[in-house]
């Protein structure tokens, strides 16, 4: 399997949780393999607790876990992004 990319991790995101915003940064730089930071903003998380989150964004990105040595994940729902932004 090809390493992903932060661009295919984006679409997969975007696309498998309905997300309204997604920021994937690829920090492989600072690590010693393929590495990403992604902060995902769904309807899908609203009312759902952290780990559940956390899961159904490794279940979009089953395949592409698999060649990922580090994943960092922020999981927003709607209102919880706006009052990040507000902050």
């Amino acid at each position: 399997m090809d390493v992903p990319t932060a661009a295919l991790v984006k679409d997969k995101l975007l696309k498998g949780l309905e997300a309204t915003h997604v920021e994937v940064e690829d920090i492989t730089a600072q690590k010693c393999s393929t590495s990403f930071r992604v902060l995902v903003v769904s309807p899908k998380f609203e009312n759902k607790p952290l780990l559940h989150r956390h899961r159904l964004v490794n279940a979009c990105l089953t395949e592409e876990l698999k060649t990922i040595h580090a994943f960092e994940q922020m999981t927003l729902s709607p209102e919880q992004w706006e009052k990040e932004k507000a902050q």
